[in-house]
This record gives structure tokens, C-alpha cells and sequence, in this order.
């Protein structure tokens, strides 16, 4: 077993993109896609890794046999009415989201990375937002509970739909049509969770060095105050 095979393997099933696609097929790529896209129990499904791997074994054949219109056609409509819940969830349950306690499955600074997130990007947070994992599971409800106005809700949501469910998909296709990608599917795959989850990354760096600032500042001017005492 090469390397990338190995790393794969040692994750858990449910975030192996080939192994749930062999299991569940056209239907659980759509209920993965609908669950991560603003339902909350999605946080952790392999989103961006599956809709480029259903490309791949739609240009391959293997397990998909759908045509490519109609697998792009159906993730979008998955994606856009997750999008519709998480809205619908976030402007019923209000503000409480934000006091709600933290558990295993959820975590107050995802809720404050998405609330910054749209904060920072308004109305355009809700295309935006689909290329990053965790943030776009969240921004949905953070717009419901921002009582965004509906119809600008809905058509970034559509818009956003399109461009992340029908985009990475299409890019899946004609990559897989290449020899080099298909042998080196693990490698490809790897990529791209590291390349979906490098945003995380750099925001939560960027949130440590913000949060030990302060604290660097405050025990500075306290030296020079004893200093000059």
C-alpha cells in the first residue's frame, strides 16, 4: 500500500470520498452535499474531495453512470436547499445559536469564524463561503440569524450553489480524463483537503497572533512601568 493509500485508509469510512460514493452512490453524494451545506450535523463531511471524486468516476465510469448534466444538475439542487435550511434554521432559533454551549460536534468559534466571515463579506459570504469547509456549514444560519433579506439570500444562494457544486465537479471530469490524475488519484485527493482546509488554517493562526497581541503589549508596558519605577 503506497503512502497516500495508508493515509487514507487510516481515516475514519465517512471521510473517504471513493468509499462513500462505492457505498451510497448518486444518493449519498447528495445527502452528504444537502447536510454539509447548512445542516449542522454536515460540519465534518468531505465536501470539496467528493464533488471533484463523483467527476472523476463519472469521466472513469466507475460506480456513477449518470450522465455528468445531470450529477452536476442534482449536487447544485442538494447544495442550494441546504443552504435554504441552514437560513430557515438561523432565523427561527435567532440569537440563541450564539449562546448555545460547546459539544463534540459544536464548537462557539465556528459559529464566530462564520459570523466574522460574514461580516467581513456581507451578501457575497454566501458564494464565498462554499470553498471553505467548516465556514460555509455556518454561514447560512449566521445570515438567517442576520435576517438577511430573502431574496438576496436566495439568489447568492443559487449563484454560489452553481459555481461550487457544478464547478468542482466539472474540474473532477476533465481531470480524470488525464493519465497522470488517475494514477495518482490519492496524491490528488490529499491535495485538495489540504488545499480546502489551508483557509481553516491561516484564519486560525491569524486569530492566535491577534489574541496573543494584547497579552505581548500588556507585559511590555509592564516592564517599562517598573522600569521607570
Amino acid at each position: 500500500m503506497s503512502p497516500p493509500q495508508a493515509l487514507l485508509a487510516a481515516g475514519p469510512s465517512f471521510i473517504d470520498p471513493e468509499w462513500l460514493i462505492s457505498t451510497f452512490g448518486l444518493i449519498g453524494i447528495l445527502a452528504i452535499i444537502f447536510a454539509e451545506s447548512g445542516v449542522l450535523i454536515g460540519l465534518f463531511l468531505p465536501g470539496d474531495s467528493l464533488l471533484f471524486t463523483a467527476g472523476l468516476l463519472v469521466a472513469d465510469g466507475r460506480y456513477l453512470h449518470q450522465p455528468l448534466w445531470l450529477v452536476c444538475l442534482l449536487v447544485a439542487v442538494a447544495a442550494i436547499a441546504g443552504d435554504q435550511v441552514g437560513y430557515l434554521f438561523g432565523k427561527r432559533v435567532g440569537p440563541s445559536l450564539f449562546r448555545r454551549p460547546n459539544s463534540r460536534l459544536f464548537k462557539q468559534e465556528n459559529v464566530q469564524r462564520a459570523n466574522s466571515f460574514f461580516a467581513r463579506y456581507g451578501a457575497r459570504s454566501i458564494v464565498l463561503a462554499r470553498f471553505v469547509p467548516v465556514v460555509r456549514t455556518f454561514t447560512p444560519v449566521v445570515a438567517g440569524v442576520s435576517r438577511m433579506h430573502y431574496r438576496t439570500f436566495v439568489t447568492y444562494n443559487v449563484l454560489g450553489g452553481l459555481l461550487w457544486g457544478t464547478g468542482v465537479t466539472v474540474l473532477g471530469y476533465f481531470l480524470g480524463q488525464i493519465s497522470f490524475v488517475t494514477s495518482n488519484i490519492e496524491f490528488i485527493l490529499i491535495a485538495i483537503v489540504l488545499i480546502s482546509v489551508l483557509p481553516i488554517g491561516i484564519q486560525l493562526l491569524r486569530a492566535r497572533r491577534r489574541s496573543a497581541t494584547p497579552a505581548t503589549t500588556g507585559a511590555t508596558v509592564s516592564r517599562n512601568a517598573s522600569r521607570r519605577d
